[in-house]
């Protein structure tokens, strides 16, 4: 079966956007682009007659639509990747299932993401967050390059940042404690395509060691000694098996999160994981990846992983 890089569509911006990004993507590993939408992308009409919450079908009308939605974006992405192979396929049903289960036969699945609020600053949309939490399958999530009140304070456009978005790092947010490989992986892969450095981001906590009130500095520095040799053991086969790439490891005194966040200003692509695991209510995320998920600028890559 051969792989593809799937985008889910619903003719937003940002799913254009993601379109856009999932092309380029598709080229760098030679894979086709699937373009997939579903029929009922909002809320179901519920059949009053019985009662049941059975869901109305389709209409004709709605699967025109979904097909008129695809033909635009084949036809956008066309125009700029000539040489690209791009399939469509709308999909009946709701679009969280429906784009799961695109996601079964795609190397990545590409979403589209609201863009930067000045009051909360927020990325996710309810259908995002739904397949981000249950796809056992590498996600990537892109903002809008827009401009108006979701510009994202404090740097430039979003389609001057996407406009060299090539040259930019790729940061990957990793976790010493449970390193993955699959994450690592993808994030070295990332940045040896792209030929760009691949910038590693490891938060920790220094212990509250005092005497007399201060930071004793002799345990301070052998701390960061330890952290540093660690993240050099980690690391030390990747770079053996991506020899071309250049690589900035830095641990930072702090969580992820915000780090996370800062770096992906002026990044290509931030790569995080998410451990596959329910919680008492729902799936777990995770805080970081929450955090850098509601706040990102860049698009974000999350690796699901056990």
């Amino acid at each position: 079966m051969t792989r593809t890089i799937t985008v889910g569509l619903d003719g937003s911006p940002a799913s254009l956007a993601a379109a856009d990004w999932a092309a380029h993507e598709a080229q760098l590993r030679d894979l086709p682009l699937r373009l997939v939408t579903a029929w009922e992308w909002q809320a179901p009409a519920f059949a009053p007659a019985t009662g049941l919450g059975v869901p109305v079908p389709p209409s004709d009308l709605q699967r025109a639509s979904a097909q008129h939605l695809l033909a635009q974006a084949r036809c956008r992405v066309g125009e700029t990747r000539p040489g690209l192979r791009i399939d469509t396929d709308e999909i009946p049903g709701l679009p969280v299932p429906a784009l799961l289960k695109a996601a079964e036969e795609a190397e990545l699945l590409v979403l589209g993401s609201r863009g930067l609020s000045k009051a909360a600053g927020y990325l996710l949309g309810s259908v995002s967050h739904a397949v981000l939490a249950s796809c056992e399958r590498p996600v990537v999530l892109v903002r809008a390059a827009e401009h108006g009140e979701e510009e994202a304070p404090a740097v430039n456009s979003a389609r001057e940042v996407s406009a060299v978005s090539g040259h930019r790092d790729v940061v990957l947010g990793l976790d010493l404690h449970k390193p993955n490989d699959a994450v690592i992986d993808f994030a070295f892969d990332a940045a040896s395509r792209r030929a760009v450095r691949l910038r590693i981001i490891h938060g920790w906590t220094l212990p509250p060691y005092y005497y007399g009130g201060a930071l004793m500095p002799d345990l301070n520095d052998g701390m960061v000694k330890q952290v540093r040799s660690e993240l050099s053991d980690v690391l030390r086969p990747w770079q053996d098996r991506y020899p071309t790439v250049d690589v900035h490891a830095q641990a930072t005194i702090g969580g992820a999160g915000r780090h996370l966040v800062d770096a992906s200003y002026d990044a290509a692509l931030v790569v995080v994981g998410r451990q596959n695991r329910r919680a008492v209510v729902g799936t777990h995320i995770g805080p970081v990846t929450q955090a850098l998920l509601h706040h990102a600028v860049a698009p974000v890559a999350v690796i699901s992983h056990d």
